[in-house]
């Protein structure tokens, strides 16, 4: 099997021609491979930081506020500019940073602007600092941009890294801030407010693409037909650390209702907006492997999918955790788009507009004859009722419009024979 290292080789190679163009000339998207790790699911990309040039594997993250990564004593950079504490771009809500009784080094440094670390996988916060250093994203190199630097020396890379696969050493961040890298490369290089994201199943199928400022080109995606949804703001803030004022800087959509089999589910429809206090509605996640409902949206799409695929004679097995509807395999038939099972639906706001879940997204195969429904249950207290993971989103292709705040998406790209390895850019 061809590995991670030289599929993103060959990428680089063929975008070669970027780094000949002037800021103002290149309008064309960056564009990064994603890889699928087995163990955990979790999607990551490459990214080469720093003089020498260091390639970090980072994990892909929606929710993420910045590019950060683990800048251990293995990590030394001459490139490497600490942002000052009473610098202007820095937005003082991670204070300042300082280095005690360590050689002062990037990611250890005195006066410098703080950076909140997250890891989302854990629910951990840690801190960095803000720093300015070269990056190599589609074989251009890239100056002025800012992350954050942390350093595993301090914290242990048990606590800081925990629950990342070994080879991944950080969080590449697509939120809505102005850290993010959709949003610099949008004011570095005058590209839109734009990414595109396709996940792909597995790295044996070919490997997906991240596409910063843009979007594949029209000769790649002319046959793939893109319906299109508001992206919302969420009032509250659903991050780990924020103030009261803060809105959400995570990627919400209005579902209105959802469907098993084409019949409308029976909940309480107010789990599906959002309230005064951020509880309710519908968001997009990279780090949650599977969808995470509310148990009271859960509980009815269980049952109703177990009722539909009894009437196509499937043959219901145990559960396996942590899913909470399993079959037998061999009684299941298959189709271009996966398993042939009952699809599920999520009916957007827009008149017509629905996300088809089809059972190459809904199934997961946990034991050689047992495939499972891949949704898992948040409990009563969720805080999202709905929060869209990984195995529904790969192989669809989405397209993120910030400054129209809008998301565009395919639905499973096996409908039209294709898959996220056949974009390009």
């Amino acid at each position: 099997m061809t590995s991670f290292a030289t599929h993103f080789s060959l990428l680089t190679i063929a975008l070669l021609s970027f780094s000949c163009l002037s800021a103002n000339q290149n309008l064309r998207p960056f564009v990064l491979p994603i890889g699928k790790d087995p163990t955990t699911n979790l999607f990551y990309t490459s990214v080469g930081v720093g003089t020498p040039r260091h390639n970090f594997n980072v994990a892909i993250d929606l929710g993420g506020s910045l590019l950060w990564y683990d800048c251990d004593n293995h990590y030394n950079s001459s490139s490497y500019r600490p942002v000052p504490c009473n610098s202007k771009i820095c937005p003082n809500d991670a204070g300042c940073s300082g280095c005690i009784d360590s050689p002062i080094k990037a990611g250890c440094t005195n006066d410098t602007c703080g950076a909140n670390i997250i890891n989302p996988l854990v629910e951990a916060i840690f801190h960095g600092d803000t720093g300015e250093d070269v990056l190599f994203i589609s074989n251009t190199i890239l100056s002025g941009l800012l992350s954050g630097c942390t350093n595993s020396d301090v914290f242990s890379v048990d606590e800081l890294l925990k629950g990342f696969p070994k080879t991944i050493k950080g969080i590449l961040g697509l939120a809505r801030t102005q850290f993010a890298l959709p949003s610099q490369l949008s004011l570095s290089h005058h590209l839109p407010r734009k990414f595109s994201l396709c996940l792909p199943s597995s790295n044996k199928k070919g490997l997906g693409s991240l596409f910063l400022g843009g979007e594949p080109n029209s000769q790649s995606s002319s046959k793939i037909l893109l319906q299109t949804t508001r992206l919302i703001v969420n009032p509250v803030s659903t991050a780990l650390i924020y103030s009261k004022w803060d809105a959400s800087y995570e990627y919400f959509i209005a579902v209105k209702s959802i469907k098993v089999g084409g019949e409308v589910l029976s909940f309480k429809p107010s789990l599906l907006s959002i309230d005064k206090k951020g509880y309710g509605g519908t968001k997009i996640s990279t780090t949650k492997p599977f969808t995470v409902l509310h148990s009271s949206i859960y509980k009815p799409l269980v049952r109703g999918f177990v009722k539909k695929a009894a009437d196509r004679k499937i043959k219901q097995v145990g559960a396996v955790a942590p899913f909470g509807a399993c079959f037998d395999l061999s009684t299941i038939g298959r189709t271009g788009t996966g398993l042939d099972v009952p699809t599920i639906d999520l009916v957007l706001q827009e008149e017509n507009v629905e996300w088809k879940i089809y059972g190459g997204n809904s199934m997961v195969l946990v034991k050689k004859n047992v495939a499972c429904l891949g949704f898992v249950d948040g409990g009563k207290e969720a805080m999202t009722s709905v929060v869209i993971g990984g195995s529904q989103l790969q192989d669809n292709l989405l397209v993120f419009d910030l400054d129209s705040s809008k998301l565009s998406f395919s639905s499973s790209l096996l409908l039209h024979q294709a898959r996220c390895s056949h974009f390009t850019a």
